[in-house]
């Protein structure tokens, strides 16, 4: 009876606090020399989206979704997939050429 009582009284179980993923600080306005760099390399690269220029240059991501609409409506990158939920694009190799 006394082991059976003695089984309970151990240490209580310690809950994990979960992962945390680090917070980053992507800024939300650009500066003249994101911006610039923005113009500069976002039209040279192959697969264009959201996610990418967000990552590639530490920017929000509606800044992202709006520069990006910015650089379709001039031309410089050409839309694949417009849905819902993603855009993706691509460089403007040749003027309206479709694959």
């Amino acid at each position: 009876m006394a082991a059976a009582m003695a089984g309970g009284k151990g240490k209580k179980k310690k809950w994990s606090k979960g992962k945390s993923r680090d917070q980053v600080d992507n800024k939300v306005l650009f500066s003249k020399e994101q911006y610039d760099r923005f113009h500069a390399e976002v039209p040279k690269m192959k697969l264009i989206t959201v996610s990418a220029v967000v990552e590639k240059l530490k920017i929000n991501g509606g800044l992202a979704r709006r520069a990006l609409r910015d650089l379709e409506a001039a031309g410089s990158i050409r839309p694949i997939l417009i849905s819902r939920s993603q855009r993706i694009y691509t460089r403007n190799v040749g003027e309206d050429d479709e694959e």
